[in-house]
């Protein structure tokens, strides 16, 4: 009998809750340490970043109106199915990157309990982030937060699984929607964390995860109006440039984080409350307090 081939995955992109392959019609080759190919992933255009922020911007409304409690159990139903896949992400980080095994799962593990906090953050950020003001009259005076609207999202190359999932869990656990662009030299465990999105009741749009070439997208990303806040880690000084002078003129938002390996583990550094200011804003709201 002849020798039988493996079939090679194609990694979708995930948009909308679906997998779509990128229109582009263009995929590159996902190598193990050995150099063979285990798999390809699509290399993302502006069209589909375009497609991605279209279904975010569906889902604005929705994610932000749900009760914080539903936040935080669509996230920690995220963490058990990370958790019930926790040795096929282990294998994908020591497969296609430069960790031992050993390291791959203490990045799954530390990957799991960062999203377990920050679904636990879902309902007690408001009172951390908001406060009762003291005012001069028979008024209460108090200050809200609400989630700020779509984040645009540009993933470091390493660590490439919990820089990712530090920040999309972020800004999901405070009611925005996300467009992620994922690790592009090691995006594998990007897209199985679109299948685990897929699997764990996130609605339609609230992620959308994208693999490709940073220097393609980083641009339309940093441009688009619908994006009001951008975060990204490890640029390259002209990309700061960039995103800057982009988001100045949009008005938007920029959170640049220049964490080292360390600080990605560190929960006091990555994810406190503090980690989540920069995807609200803050409504002051009177009322009288006497008739």
């Amino acid at each position: 009998m002849p020798e039988r081939l493996d079939i090679i995955k194609t990694c979708k992109l995930f948009i909308g809750g679906s997998f779509p392959r990128t229109e582009s019609g263009r995929s590159e080759p996902i190598h193990d340490g050995k150099g063979r190919v285990i798999a390809h992933a699509c290399v993302a255009s502006r069209k589909d970043l375009r497609e991605a922020v279209e279904s975010a911007r569906r889902a604005r409304e929705g994610w932000a109106d749900a009760s914080s409690y539903l936040r935080g159990q669509i996230l920690y139903r995220m963490a058990e199915m990370l958790e019930s896949r926790r040795e096929e992400f282990a294998s994908a980080l020591s497969t296609t990157s430069p960790l031992t095994p050993a390291k791959a799962r203490r990045e799954v593990d530390a990957s799991i309990d960062r999203v377990v906090r920050f679904a636990g953050w879902a309902d007690k950020f408001q009172q951390v982030l908001g406060c009762q003001n003291p005012v001069a009259g028979p008024y209460y005076n108090f200050s809200v937060p609400q989630p700020s609207g779509l984040v645009g999202i540009l993933a470091p190359d390493a660590p490439s699984l919990l820089s990712l999932v530090t920040m999309i869990a972020a800004p999901l656990s405070v009611g925005c929607p996300v467009v992620g662009v994922a690790s592009e030299t090691s995006p594998l465990p990007a897209v199985l964390l679109g299948e685990v999105c897929a699997t764990s009741d996130v609605p339609g749009g609230v992620v959308n995860l994208l693999t490709g070439k940073r220097d393609e997208l980083i641009e339309p990303m940093a441009e688009h109006r619908e994006i009001q806040v951008l975060a990204a880690a490890r640029l390259k000084p002209a990309q700061r440039e960039l995103i800057q002078t982009a988001a100045a003129d949009g008005l938007k938002r920029v959170n640049l984080l220049e964490y080292s390996e360390s600080d990605w583990n560190d929960d006091d550094v990555a994810a406190s409350p503090w980690d989540l200011e920069p995807y609200i804003d803050t409504k002051t709201i009177w009322h009288p307090s006497a008739t």
